[in-house]
């Protein structure tokens, strides 16, 4: 399955415009395809054996659907779910940003290398980004906010919301 793959190709999948690759228009899945999704998001290391067992398949079908999902783009990749707070990355925050108009795609290419930029987001309302990070103390969080993100010209503004507490509402394994 993706293993074989190796990593270029699980970075092509997450991104696939980046690498040159074209993505199909989208299919609607069927209620197999949902059901093997919800597994996976369960338990992204299921063998393709389980898989067909679990959805009543056989394992070349269940194989040739998890490939189409992949090379559809319905699945992006495959990775673990991290606790950040056990990973060393106890301060999260939510960091609202208003940027310059339409540098989003300059300013988004810069916040992809922050170090524990977790997500983010193009929004419309107030502000223009929403950054969600993870850092291992709110020194590093505060060097993250001055330093480095509003060093970048086209950031106008930030505002920085920090979590107390949060929950990973994907399937747990």
């Amino acid at each position: 399955m993706v293993e074989r793959r190796g990593r270029v190709a699980s970075e092509q999948m997450a991104e696939p415009e980046k690498h040159g690759l074209t993505l199909p228009p989208p299919r609607p899945l069927d209620a197999i395809d949902r059901d093997i999704l919800q597994m996976l998001q369960a338990d992204g290391r299921a063998s393709i054996r389980s898989v067909a067992e679990r959805v009543h398949v056989s394992r070349a079908n269940a194989y040739a659907r998890i490939n189409r999902l992949v090379e559809d783009g319905v699945i992006r990749g495959f990775g673990a779910r991290v606790d950040h707070e056990r990973a060393g990355q106890g301060t999260s925050a939510y960091i609202t940003l208003k940027i310059v108009q339409n540098s989003w795609r300059t300013v988004r290419e810069q916040l992809r290398v922050l170090p524990g930029a977790s997500h983010i987001a193009l929004v419309g309302g107030d502000f223009d980004v929403l950054l969600l990070v993870h850092t291992p103390d709110n020194r590093a969080l505060r060097e993250l906010v001055l330093t480095r993100l509003q060093a970048i010209p086209e950031v106008l503004s930030t505002r920085t919301l920090l979590v107390f507490e949060e929950e990973d509402l994907e399937p747990e394994s």
